[in-house]
């Protein structure tokens, strides 16, 4: 279950997605679902979101989502390219008005000097724009993976309440 600001940031996204006819579709990996888990504790939300993919695994981001196999060997699935293929392809496979996808290393292991434990970037893409924002989080892996989703949820809102249904679609 998610936590209290997770499902009132929810529940707003709902409204605002609702109002202006927007849909949503989710690509996840450091987060394993916890997006999508989140919009659907909500009532209603089949109103506007379209689903997601849990893309873990590298071969998955590739089978599931086009992330080029060239692209993951030379800037690893932990990037900003693969944030942004990630948010592009979701919107596109799913058919939806904004896409957001959300990548990093949650930790407690596997991070380095160049990629630390917290690194994380999110995606976001509509019918105007695609764009990555990098975040470094502090704190253990279940917070990391708070943070991000938080954020996410957060920047969709930001980006729902400036587009237009007609406009996004």
């Amino acid at each position: 279950m998610a936590d209290a600001e997770l499902l009132a940031l929810a529940e707003r996204l709902q409204g605002l997605c609702l109002g202006r006819r927007l849909t949503v579709a989710v690509a996840e990996s450091c987060t394993g679902g916890l997006v999508a888990a989140t919009l659907t504790e909500i009532p209603g939300a089949s109103g506007y979101f379209k689903g997601g993919v849990v893309s873990y695994a590298d071969d998955v981001k590739v089978a599931l989502l086009g992330v080029p196999e060239s692209m993951l060997i030379a800037h690893g699935a932990v990037s900003a390219q693969v944030a942004r293929v990630m948010a592009l392809e979701a919107r596109h496979r799913f058919g939806a008005s904004l896409a957001a996808s959300v990548t990093g290393i949650a930790g407690p292991d596997g991070g380095s000097a160049e990629k630390p434990v917290g690194l994380t970037y999110l995606g976001l893409a509509d019918a105007g724009m695609a764009d990555v924002r990098r975040h470094v989080w502090t704190g253990d892996r279940a917070a990391n993976r708070h943070e991000s989703a938080r954020a996410l949820l957060r920047w969709l809102i930001e980006r729902a309440e400036t587009v237009a249904g007609e406009a996004a679609g």
